[in-house]
């Protein structure tokens, strides 16, 4: 025997069925062989399944199915694509960089279109997220996915974050570089690296660019660009706001959801390009519940707390599998209202994966910087 458990339910199953009755079903010209499975079996496998799209085609299957996957307890959404008052389908990538190139004032509110349950005005989404969900009433697990990041800097700038919300925003890390280095490169400057050994040449004698990117591979150089020359900066502390913006809109966006899902457990919103993403738990999906979040309408938008940050630099981070980051910058970011606390550590050092787990760990080894921002 075997058990499976669902809610506070324990189902023992028969590993091995009397093989007489089940011929017995089978002869009775039945090609279903679904129907010899109890219904926690078969949510069993809904809930492996957990995509969206996958669990409506089982749905239209037959109706013990349709009475089934709404009670899955793992659900997982790709947003693909929306559809506009016409009728005509546009993929949702086209619609975001349409209305994400305004100021930054406002560079999410487009978001709200993909979310909002009103069926208004020039486009409204058929797909929306808590239109797909409204009849599963038992989501414990939500993971949902867009198709693309909000946040656009240029050519080969690496940004990505991952926050955490209660109510507000509760931590927050943020990792950036302004280029990242593939191997082809790495293998060049090695070897001109080389060159100027053999040769003793200086690096004016092998072109501006390449001596660029020697003076910047040597850390202990007295060329390298400093933190707070160029611009880099405020650079930096435009990563830092944008992305803090980016995880209040898709905090914000997240309230509807969570006001008709009260047994959810976990939500993460996430995107396919992995950018950002923003992660809730039990507890601290219980803490919105119970303090409602002050928003900003207009902005569409959770308010952000005054915040306490520390940063970390380096003009160059060699890491494994051919990469390395130019600049790469490294934000750890709490409430300044909150005390310092341990796990905070913990959740910047497994923030992201590899190799950029290893550059986290690295950057926190280097010297801090402490910073404040206001609330906003």
């Amino acid at each position: 025997m075997f058990s499976v458990t669902r809610g506070n339910m324990v189902y023992d199953i028969v590993a091995e069925m009397d093989h007489q009755r089940v011929a017995s079903e089978i002869s009775k010209d039945s090609d279903d062989y679904f129907d010899l499975l109890p219904d926690p079996i078969v949510l069993l496998i809904f809930n492996k399944l957990a995509d969206i799209k996958a669990l409506g085609r089982c749905s239209a299957v037959s109706k013990r199915f349709n009475e089934l996957a709404p009670q899955v307890e793992n659900v997982s959404v790709k947003v693909d694509r929306v559809i506009s008052a016409d009728g005509k389908a546009r993929r949702l990538f086209s619609n975001l960089k349409r209305l994400l190139l305004r100021s930054l004032a406002k560079p999410f509110q487009a978001l709200h279109l993909f979310f909002s349950k009103k069926a208004a005005a020039a486009e409204v989404s058929d797909h929306s997220p808590g239109e797909i969900l409204k009849n599963f009433k038992e989501i414990q697990r939500l993971r949902i996915e867009l198709p693309v990041g909000e946040l656009v800097f240029g050519h080969n700038v690496l940004l990505k974050w991952k926050a955490e919300f209660g109510s507000t925003l509760e931590s927050c890390v943020i990792l950036g570089a302004s280029s990242l280095v593939k191997e082809k490169r790495l293998k060049k400057v090695s070897t001109l690296k080389s060159k100027l050994r053999m040769t003793k040449h200086t690096p004016q004698a092998v072109g501006s660019d390449e001596a660029e990117h020697l003076s910047v591979q040597d850390e202990n150089s007295s060329s390298i660009p400093d933190l707070y020359t160029d611009g880099g900066f405020k650079l930096r502390v435009m990563w830092t706001i944008s992305s803090l913006i980016a995880a209040s809109a898709r905090h914000y966006l997240l309230q509807q959801i969570i006001s008709d899902h009260p047994t959810l457990e976990s939500l993460v919103l996430t995107d396919a390009a992995g950018q950002g993403t923003l992660s809730m738990s039990k507890e601290q999906l219980q803490n919105f519940r119970d303090n409602p979040s002050e928003a900003s309408a207009s902005l569409n938008r959770t308010q952000v707390p005054a915040l306490n940050m520390r940063l970390w630099y380096a003009p160059y981070l060699e890491l494994s599998e051919g990469t390395a980051l130019k600049g790469a910058t490294l934000v750890a970011i709490e409430p300044s209202d909150q005390a310092p606390r341990r796990e905070s550590d913990d959740f910047v050092a497994g923030a992201f994966e590899e190799p950029f787990n290893t550059a986290t760990s690295r950057l926190a080894k280097r010297r801090t910087y402490l910073l404040e921002m206001n609330s906003f």
